[in-house]
């Protein structure tokens, strides 16, 4: 099978979805199967370079909503080579270009929201959710009622996806997973590494955040929660692994740390990628993240394969499958339920400690396996061509 993904960007600073894109890609590789990417990004854009399948580029987008005219004629050009086509994220052209394009051709094409209906966004952000009605009925509506499919990481995401647009939402849907796999480079990762990158890391017992430095990520609820407990254990250490986000959140941040007599507890190191990442996970103790909300987490997955115990908040949607394998500890996303979880942490005796790394091991293995997840996408996308069995019409 021959599929097409679109997205707006692989740029790896924008998060999840670029990254597991690449993912999906070296799996269907190692499945056998031929997946192409077509992204906004402009050709010769440098994180083009290594990506691991066929990439074809046909930007610069313009702003967030990445209007490229040269989109549509490219689809009707090129669509009849591909036989199904896979649409990452909402809310801007790629989706609705992708739809108009395809009308009529016979050509089915599936939509990952990677979280983009969660209702948190609605509550966060009122003035955008406004924008977004006025354009859902004439655009986006029509993009999903229209697709193939929706794809959703877990079960929470769809579930939490009926709740943002109803009454006016149809769609068909399945769950298809998500996850991430062990490359060479994570193999080879040793925490030796981090060490001498960061010598302020080194014998401490380090609580590592991954993830973009964003205020939908929880890090001021960690940030403050860690400081509450940082007089009583003079060793614990915080990194904070990971790219500012637009409004340059982190700078509040680190005033903040400073306020609260921190600011030498916490390492900033900006985005990691490669052996980098990887090693970073092998030197720390434990993975946080209190985030508002996660379709999925990636990062988590990948501290999962890392045989990494998690804190995180019940807002990320595979917090289920964590805590009934016993692979980290769940709390609320509030300053009362980061601070439990690092307590709980922190109280544990080294037997049990040594426990939750192997059930983190374990529930990788188990539920976030990349390769699974790539093949229950083709599973489906055959299973609609084969007249949409197993899929679900939600109304």
């Amino acid at each position: 099978m021959r599929l097409l993904n679109i997205i707006r960007s692989l740029n790896p600073v924008n998060g999840g979805p670029a990254e597991g894109l690449r993912q999906i890609a070296i799996a269907s590789r190692e499945l056998g199967q031929d997946q192409e990417v077509l992204t906004l990004d402009a050709p010769g854009e440098p994180w083009l370079l290594d990506f691991p399948t066929v990439t074809h580029a046909v930007g610069p987008g313009r702003g967030t909503y990445g209007y490229t005219p040269e989109l549509t004629p490219w689809l009707r050009k090129h669509g009849h080579e591909y036989d199904a086509v896979v649409i990452h994220g909402l809310w801007q052209w790629h989706g609705l270009a992708t739809r108009n394009a395809l009308q009529g051709t016979g050509i089915p094409y599936f939509v990952f929201p990677h979280g983009m209906l969660d209702p948190w966004f609605r509550r966060e952000y009122p003035l955008k959710h406004l924008k977004k009605l006025l354009y859902w009925p004439w655009a986006e509506y029509r993009v999903l009622r229209d697709a193939a499919a929706l794809l959703f990481t877990a079960e929470d995401e769809a579930r939490l996806a009926r709740q943002t647009f109803s009454p006016m939402y149809r769609v068909r849907e399945a769950v298809v997973g998500y996850g991430t796999e062990i490359s060479d480079t994570a193999a080879l990762a040793d925490p030796e590494t981090f060490w001498a990158a960061w010598p302020a890391t080194r014998g401490r017992r380090n609580i590592l955040f991954l993830g973009r430095i964003h205020p939908k990520k929880g890090c001021d609820l960690l940030i403050q929660a860690f400081a509450m407990l940082a007089k009583s254990e003079p060793n614990l250490h915080l990194v904070m692994a990971g790219p500012d986000d637009a409004a340059q959140t982190r700078a509040g941040l680190e005033r903040m740390a400073a306020e609260l007599g921190v600011a030498d507890r916490i390492t900033w190191t900006g985005m990691l990628q490669g052996k980098a990442k990887w090693s970073a996970l092998k030197a720390a103790e434990v993975f946080a993240l209190p985030s508002h909300q996660e379709n999925f987490g990636i990062a988590v997955a990948e501290a999962l394969a890392s045989g990494l115990p998690v804190l995180i908040s019940d807002k990320i949607n595979i917090w289920r499958e964590i805590l009934a394998d016993g692979a980290g500890l769940v709390g609320s996303d509030t300053l009362g339920g980061t601070l439990e979880t690092l307590t709980g942490w922190l109280n544990m005796d080294p037997e049990s400690r040594a426990a939750m790394r192997q059930h983190a091991a374990d529930c990788y293995e188990r539920h976030f396996r990349m390769k699974a997840a790539t093949k229950r996408l083709y599973d489906t996308i055959s299973s609609y061509r084969l007249h949409a069995a197993d899929i679900r019409t939600v109304t």
